[in-house]
């Protein structure tokens, strides 16, 4: 089953990226994310940010996490629910822009950012937002393309105003302690939409206790 909230948008360039019979980015979940198995403890209170076709969000549910997903696509999500169905797991999915989107104070035991590239000052205001709505001891995942991306043209955005840097995230993450924090050069297969060496910034950020 899956629950869902939603707005009415104008359809976007997301909704006619995920409008085809195929899953653009795969349905497996992205590795770096898959590799933080064991930090997710069932039940945990989980929110994925601009999950389009859900691949991440449904593998999260199937380790047993109460999963929320956020995406300003219903052609994406409408492809979630399937991939749920079809994986017989439940998660909760809300259609919204992240801009709009009400992030509630101590809530999350986890935030998911995988390839969820935004303008530097909205993205800023999204990831204070996401420190504040952590629990004590929550945990936030980052995986994105930096401006290096560029010269492997591989996947991503072609803006890079869109694409941080681990010195840019430093800054917007203020009250985490991160736990991992590097940039490298690693080889990204997802679908047809991320096929090839790329150059990415990992984050994990942990919401001390006060």
């Amino acid at each position: 089953m899956v629950y869902a909230e939603r707005k009415i948008l104008m359809k976007n360039k997301w909704d006619e990226r995920y409008d085809r019979n195929d899953y653009y980015y795969g349905t497996e979940p992205n590795s770096f994310l898959a590799a933080q198995k064991n930090k997710f403890l069932k039940n945990s209170k989980v929110l994925c940010l601009a999950e389009g076709e859900g691949r991440n969000a449904v593998f999260l549910a199937k380790i047993g996490c109460d999963v929320t997903a956020v995406d300003s696509s219903q052609a994406g999500l409408n492809k979630l629910v399937k991939l749920a169905e079809k994986n017989r797991v439940q998660v909760k999915i809300i259609c919204c822009d992240l801009n709009d989107f009400i992030f509630e104070e101590n809530y999350w035991d986890f935030i998911i950012s995988i390839w969820c590239h935004l303008p530097s000052l909205l993205r800023s205001k999204i990831y204070g937002k996401a420190v504040l709505s952590l629990k004590a001891g929550g945990i936030i995942i980052i995986e994105a393309y930096t401006p290096q991306q560029l010269k492997f043209k591989t996947g991503g955005p072609q803006d890079p105003d869109l694409m941080p840097t681990m010195a840019l995230l430093e800054t917007e993450l203020i009250g985490l302690n991160l736990t991992l924090k590097q940039e490298i050069e690693r080889n990204v297969g997802e679908g047809v939409g991320h096929q090839g060496m790329s150059a990415v910034v990992q984050i994990i950020g942990k919401k001390e206790s006060k």
